[in-house]
């Protein structure tokens, strides 16, 4: 498996990674993960963990498109071809742009290459607003296509990127397999005093968590808790999630709109911890303003039982619907309306919470997703006549 991301950070594709492993790993495979030179040990029996060298001057890599990770991907692909002379593999199963590569190392060793699609990756340079050209925007696309004509077997997460692939009409094994995997079977939560840590005793608690990059629609969701506050003083913002950078600047922003008494950042914190911030919060919010893939966070929070105020946008209709969540234009106005509705109104901001957490056990329980990803390996290698049965467990190594 190769991941071009830091393995492991608290956020939404290295979870991917990591519950991918976990599912392949339960199955009865083993797997040798490739990744970037930062991030944490996870505690997952049987993944081994192979980091690629650190160029020169590179001390970290943001999220999204960057130069950085242009620099990162080139030892990681060195990396794949030693440890492919190395060892004998039957699939490479490669993440996001690692795919670009993993193609014609798959094609050189005669192995099969299994894409998992986590975005599309020409949006991606819309959405993060990095090398977006026309030129390289076009590249992209030729690349992404590539890869889809080439591969083995594809994994998309969300209805839109399976939508794409469809729209391609290729004729492999493809399968959408949401990211609905239960953290808590990786990291068992640990009991956080976030009501006493923040001061939130008598509080309304709104809660976002998340990374703070532009497409999350932060400043729509500060600009609407400003008017929150004028109905209801005791409403208070907490945010989780962000880089120092990101935090400072954001704090910036509330002070400027005179709430920073009713806004508290955390900052990131561990995966075990995010329990507590959930049972802190009266609402939880997802303003993401654009983009089309669906949060992997929305799953924890159907589960969490807090009610969910998002924006009425196709990266949350596409898993939420009016039953499980209070949908609300992406302005700041529809966004204050909706968490005042959510505060105000409990018995209605109940049912739809009971309504999610029923959702998510029905369709989006660890069980089912770990099905998913066991039936898509069974139909990767039924295609080529090397496997019995969506139920046989085998032992095959996967780079």
């Amino acid at each position: 498996m190769i991941a071009p991301q830091p393995f492991f950070r608290s956020r939404g594709t290295p979870f991917s990674v990591l519950h991918r492993a976990r599912a392949l790993l339960l199955s009865g495979h083993s797997v040798d993960l490739l990744t970037y030179p930062f991030g944490e040990t996870v505690p997952l029996d049987g993944l081994n963990i192979i980091r690629s060298r650190k160029p020169p001057l590179i001390r970290d890599v943001q999220i999204g498109p960057s130069t950085a990770k242009i620099f990162l991907d080139i030892p990681l692909y060195f990396a794949a071809r030693r440890q492919l002379k190395r060892k004998k593999y039957d699939v490479i199963h490669s993440h996001e742009e690692a795919a670009f590569f993993s193609v014609g190392l798959a094609a050189r060793h005669k192995i099969k290459h299994v894409y998992d699609m986590h975005s599309s990756l020409p949006q991606q340079l819309e959405n993060f607003g990095r090398f977006n050209f026309a030129p390289v925007r076009h590249l992209f696309e030729r690349l992404e296509s590539y890869v889809l004509n080439t591969c083995h077997g594809v994994i998309t997460i969300c209805a839109d990127l399976a939508d794409t692939v469809d729209s391609l009409g290729v004729r492999i094994p493809h399968s959408m397999i949401e990211n609905t995997a239960d953290d808590s079977k990786v990291f068992p939560s640990q009991e956080v005093d976030v009501v006493g840590k923040f001061s939130l005793h008598n509080k309304k608690v709104v809660l976002y968590t998340g990374t703070f990059e532009a497409y999350q629609g932060l400043d729509l969701l500060v600009d609407a808790f400003q008017s929150v506050l004028t109905r209801l003083g005791n409403a208070h913002l907490l945010m989780v999630g962000g880089s120092p950078p990101q935090v400072e600047a954001m704090r910036e922003r509330v002070t400027e709109l005179g709430i920073d008494e009713s806004v508290s950042f955390s900052g990131t914190v561990p995966s075990y911890e995010i329990q507590s911030y959930l049972k802190a919060a009266d609402v939880i919010a997802s303003p993401r303003s654009s983009g089309t893939n669906t949060p992997l966070k929305l799953y924890g929070y159907m589960r969490s039982g807090v009610p969910l105020v998002a924006t009425d946008k196709y990266t949350h209709t596409q898993t939420l619907d009016a039953s499980v969540a209070h949908l609300v234009p992406a302005t700041a106005a529809g966004m204050a309306k909706g968490i005042l509705k959510l505060l105000e109104d409990r018995e209605y901001a109940s049912r739809l919470a009971r309504n999610a957490v029923k959702k998510a056990d029905e369709l989006y329980s660890d069980r089912a997703y770990l099905l998913k990803v066991n039936q898509f390996y069974s139909n990767v290698f039924r295609s080529a006549g090397e496997y019995q049965s969506t139920d046989e467990e085998c032992s095959r190594t996967h780079a």
